[in-house]
């Protein structure tokens, strides 16, 4: 069996220089069911937002970070979103571009993320609410040993139609 490459990744705070990669993540309508928004973000809030967040999770509540590929340029995003600190937990989410999807970034960026948790911010644990159609995201967490552990019956809408989704936890 060939064993699996995964590929080199950065983590990386925010810089202006990122505002049309956000943008252009931001208002793509079809990541928009599996997310918290449903309106298009113009430059102008997106570039506010790089400018204002501090980028520490305790003051903001989250953190977004740019994940790079060994040649610096961008591969996607990820955040820590929902940090509670009484509890020590954070929602994962995570962008990969496109152009780089089933290339093994989305493991790389995971794995780095799950190493930042566990030696930078000391989180007990982390989770994601992922969509149960999204068979691609499902096997991702699985193979870097999230649990599947709370079915959520009808929790994403799409405009049209309500869609389960189910917790995957992991444990730092």
């Amino acid at each position: 069996m060939k064993e699996k490459v995964i590929p080199y990744v950065e983590l990386r705070a925010m810089e202006p220089e990122d505002l049309d990669t956000l943008y252009t993540i931001e208002n793509d309508k079809s990541m928009w069911d599996v997310g918290t928004t449903n309106v298009p973000y113009s430059k102008f809030v997106l570039h506010q937002y790089i400018a204002n967040t501090i980028n520490d999770i305790y003051a903001d509540k989250q953190v977004r970070m740019i994940a790079v590929d060994d040649r610096g340029e961008t591969v996607g995003i990820v955040d820590l979103v929902n940090f509670n600190p009484q509890h020590n937990r954070a929602e994962v989410g995570i962008v990969v571009l496109k152009a780089r999807r089933r290339q093994g970034y989305g493991t790389a960026i995971i794995t780095k993320l799950i190493d930042y948790c566990r030696s930078t911010l000391h989180l007990h644990q982390i989770y994601g609410i992922i969509s149960c159609d999204n068979i691609s995201s499902r096997n991702l967490f699985k193979e870097l040993n999230f649990s599947e552990v709370i079915p959520l019956a009808h929790w994403l809408y799409d405009g049209k139609d309500y869609k389960d989704a189910i917790m995957m936890q992991f444990f730092l």
